[in-house]
């Protein structure tokens, strides 16, 4: 199969039967075929186009304008994935968010093939640096443990890229997008320990699911000073750990000053502390953090205890958050 530079279109099909309804009289079983195209479809028993994600990634051609896919059938990958500044418009579709996993066990301590350090940024399992890239039905995956310090499941570099129906699992520094990068981030799941989503980037959170698994902090943005919106999560559910106790959990700190973080209308545990907020030891921090919320619910939201440099929103402010606000005309799914 001649593979150089081509896109490859392969075909799944899938067929889904329609019951008949309930009374007595004989139906006949009906069928309706779907077919679904990609253009490249990988799969570790050899069924597909490549074994490997990063194959695929390469196979594709440079500089596209329209989405690209790339079917990723159920197998737990490990292998660092890059997808490069030149690869645009590039689609990862899982077969099962449960059972389509890139996942590795580099650290920022560790060392690399030239005896240095990883380093926090360099320690991702998955790079993503082309614009427009989209994720759907992925696990994103850094297994290195709890112990091992910042380890990131995915480091964002491209300008523009959404996921949706994904998980990112890690413990310390899970998910990192740099500055002047946006992203939307729905339905969706995000597991960590300490600082967990952190960076510079605008993101939109929706639906999303933010699990501690033991105490620590949910975010450190480094917003820019000059930058409208930092991390906006809108209807997430904040859960923990069974045995995680309560009130051990903050819901951020400022990476940098003037970190912009935004809750509304959000489900938070307990194990949220009562505060929600920490300057990272330094009070300056005070005065520059843009961190609010608005009409939360659950145990953890107790905004009459929140810290004095926090801000909890009226509606007419809550609304300058809204999805169309930050994503302006942008509609990846």
């Amino acid at each position: 199969m001649d593979l150089k530079y081509a896109a490859l279109i392969s075909v799944l099909s899938l067929s889904l039967s329609c019951s008949s309804k309930a009374d007595d009289t004989p139906k006949k079983e009906e069928q309706q075929i779907e077919t679904v195209k990609y253009d490249l479809i990988v799969a570790q028993d050899g069924s597909g186009n490549f074994k490997t994600i990063q194959e695929a990634v390469n196979a594709v051609p440079s500089g596209k304008t329209k989405p690209f896919t790339i079917y990723i059938k159920n197998g737990i990958y490990k292998e660092i994935v890059t997808v490069p500044s030149s690869k645009t418009f590039v689609s990862f579709k899982g077969e099962n968010v449960e059972k389509t996993i890139i996942t590795y066990d580099n650290y920022a301590k560790r060392l690399n093939s030239e005896g240095k350090e990883y380093g926090t940024s360099g320690s991702a399992s998955v790079f993503i640096n082309g614009n427009n890239f989209t994720a759907e039905q992925i696990t994103f995956e850094n297994t290195s443990g709890i112990d091992a310090g910042q380890a990131l499941a995915i480091n964002i570099g491209a300008p523009k890229s959404a996921f949706k129906n994904c998980k990112f699992l890690g413990f310390q520094d899970t998910f990192y997008a740099g500055n002047g990068t946006l992203q939307y981030v729905t339905d969706s799941y995000i597991g960590g320990t300490v600082d967990f989503i952190f960076g510079g980037s605008t993101a939109f959170f929706e639906n999303c699911i933010l699990h501690s698994f033991r105490d620590g902090y949910l975010t450190a943005a480094s917003t820019p000073q000059e930058q409208k919106y930092g991390y906006i999560f809108q209807k997430c559910k904040i859960t923990a750990a069974s045995d995680l106790k309560k009130a051990s959990v903050y819901l951020g700190r400022p990476w940098r000053p003037y970190a912009n973080v935004v809750f509304v209308e959000c489900e938070m545990g307990g194990h949220i502390r009562p505060e929600g907020w920490h300057n990272w030891g330094n009070t300056d921090n005070e005065k520059t953090a843009r961190y609010a919320e608005y009409e939360s619910k659950g145990e953890g939201y107790q905004a009459g205890k929140r810290v004095s440099w926090s801000k909890q929103l009226t509606a007419e402010e809550a609304k300058l958050y809204s999805k169309q606000n930050v994503l302006g005309s942008w509609n990846p799914f």
